[in-house]
């Protein structure tokens, strides 16, 4: 069974940065086999993927209001995936959840996984608190 433990959250000003990561585990468990993302919920809002990567690392996707400011990149040695995030806003105060999706031969898009996740499929970690504010 996958485990996901994300850290890497707390509270930032305006304008700061912060870099998530999302440690995997468990038996067989290698990112070579699963498309990642990283989603978050703000109270009172629903789920929004915030970034997505493919297993081969070829396909990543940015979601509008993310693009530019944050980066989604991947140590496999490590089985680790980090979310950089920079010019933090006010409204990217949420917690942060890292997902995996098992998807060996990379049939689906990272695209999909942000914008159409199956909850089905998807393994969620515990979520990581941000609050950004002066």
């Amino acid at each position: 069974q996958v485990q996901l433990v994300e850290s890497g959250g707390g509270l930032v000003q305006p304008g700061g940065s912060l870099r998530l990561s999302c440690a995997g585990s468990g038996s067989g468990f290698t990112l070579d086999n699963y498309r990642m993302g990283w989603f978050r919920q703000a109270p009172g809002k629903a789920r929004e993927g915030v970034s997505c990567m493919s297993e081969s690392e070829f396909s990543i996707y940015y979601s509008d209001f993310v693009k530019g400011r944050f980066t989604i990149s991947v140590d496999k040695a490590k089985n680790t995936v980090y979310l950089q995030m920079n010019s933090l806003k006010a409204e990217d105060t949420a917690v942060y959840y890292c997902a995996a999706d098992y998807d060996p031969i990379g049939a689906n898009s990272a695209r999909g996984m942000c914008t159409k996740p199956d909850d089905g499929f998807i393994t969620w970690g515990q979520g990581t608190q941000v609050n950004v504010s002066s």
